[in-house]
């Protein structure tokens, strides 16, 4: 796939006619948080990465899926959005496994497909605490 690079002032604020970059990365956030959330078992946070470094203004977020893990460089902004949801909060983020942009969507359509091979002991877990 080629790619065409047009530099320019604000790239956040380029369009498609229907959003902004801008737009569509707070977009991906909150999805990728919404997700979390429904999973906070699987998912963590980080202000560093495993060798310590960290981007300014960022920070690391993961979620461990069955089809692999799914990780993303967030705005620190939003770090208070994922207080008190049972997400871990991690010294350092796990090792990254080399994962792409493709390998993301690959992992995440996956997972969509079939979220098995399921921890029989979570579902237990899960359904226990859904009774309680």
């Amino acid at each position: 796939m080629s790619s065409i690079t047009i530099p320019c002032e604000n790239p956040g604020q380029v369009s498609d006619g229907f959003h902004t970059f801008d737009e569509l990365y707070e977009h991906r956030t909150m999805l990728f948080f919404a997700l979390m959330r429904a999973h906070p078992e699987r998912a963590w946070r980080s202000l560093r990465h495993a060798d310590g470094s960290r981007f300014e203004d960022y920070f690391i977020c993961g979620i461990n899926l069955s089809s692999g893990p799914v990780t993303y460089h967030c705005p620190v902004r939003y770090w208070t959005l994922l207080d008190g949801l049972g997400i871990e909060t991690l010294e350092r983020a796990p090792e990254w496994d080399g994962h792409t942009s493709r390998d993301v969507v690959e992992r995440l359509r996956a997972w969509v497909v079939d979220p098995a091979p399921h921890d029989e002991s979570e579902a237990v877990s899960r359904f226990l605490n859904a009774e309680a």
